[in-house]
């Protein structure tokens, strides 16, 4: 498969049950195929989106030494302000080229899980900065669980399986700048070539090219949505619990051509995680005689603090 396959959420939920088991169909062969989609027919308006953007470029035009007044010491940059080079990809020393805030979870009906996550953190100078941030936050959200439902009955689960795994789950938004390069970078990409930890990941601004997906022939494609699209992939949580049927596909983001070198890039990927007691093990339906089980037995919050600290986020 050399191109992404679209989609459009809008049928899943048109109430029409052939046009819901086609897209119940197309999601599923490509997450077997490839691991991403481009999506219509979310729930994010061009408003919103535009209020975002604002919102983002305005936070990382800030004066250094105000964003760093939110990056907060000991919580593994999980939520607020994250430094230009800080993360690195699993098994690479470089620092990938780009600094990036994080919004989390709006916990406001389970006092244990509330305690659990770190607060958000509130930009004083910029007063709709977290107000847009949250809204993007729960539409991103709401059709995250959807596409999960999908996912669902392709996998011949419940539709609601997922639910009550993402209710509160420990999801994450994250605004990144990847600025200007000013040098040439020795090693260092904008984002070096990854699989996500997460459940399915959707990504804001993959239009125009940086983004680059690796198919099963080991080969990179360009992965470029458009305007009205989501570009949406399977993480490594969905895919150890379905036995890599649902695939994991690495990808990254490389550097532009050197007449672009001047130029910023802004993209806002929303990290869906389940709360962290959800148990990952392999499900008996993706486990036979040709592939057996490949995984232990895990939970989320077990699996995301494992690769916290492969990330150099958190120290053992």
């Amino acid at each position: 498969m050399n191109v992404i396959p679209s989609v459009d959420l809008s049928d899943f939920i048109s109430g029409d049950a052939s046009r819901k088991q086609k897209f119940v169909d197309a999601i599923g062969k490509a997450y077997e195929e490839i691991g991403f989609v481009a999506l219509k027919g979310h729930f994010l308006d061009d408003t919103l989106v535009e209020n975002l953007y604002t919102e983002v470029k305005n936070f990382f035009s800030l004066p250094l030494e105000i964003k760093q007044k939110y990056e907060i010491p000991g919580i593994g940059g999980q939520r607020g302000y994250v430094s230009f080079g800080k993360e690195s990809a699993k098994g690479k020393k470089e620092g990938d080229l780009k600094e990036f805030w994080h919004f989390g979870q709006y916990v406001e009906d389970d006092d244990k899980l509330k305690a659990e996550y770190p607060d958000n953190v509130i930009v004083e100078e910029l007063p709709e900065f977290n107000k847009v941030g949250k809204e993007t936050y729960q539409m991103l959200e709401k059709t995250a669980k959807y596409v999960l439902r999908a996912l669902s009955l392709h996998l011949g689960l419940e539709e609601t399986y997922f639910d009550e795994y993402i209710h509160n789950g420990n999801s994450i938004l994250r605004p990144i700048h990847y600025p200007p390069i000013t040098e040439e970078p020795k090693e260092a990409v904008r984002a070096a070539a990854h699989g996500d930890i997460n459940l399915i990941t959707l990504l804001m601004g993959a239009q125009g090219r940086g983004l680059q997906v690796q198919n099963h022939k080991g080969e990179w494609i360009d992965a470029i949505a458009e305007p009205d699209e989501l570009m949406i992939n399977v993480g490594d949580m969905l895919s150890r619990h379905t036995n890599n049927k649902l695939k994991s596909t690495i990808h990254r983001v490389v550097n532009p051509p050197k007449e672009l070198w001047s130029t910023s890039r802004y993209s806002i990927p929303f990290f869906m995680h389940p709360i962290s007691s959800m148990k990952l093990d392999v499900l008996d339906s993706c486990v036979d005689e040709n592939t057996p089980k490949a995984f232990e037995d895990i939970t989320a919050g077990e699996f995301l603090t494992e690769r916290l600290i492969e990330l150099g986020l958190i120290k053992k």
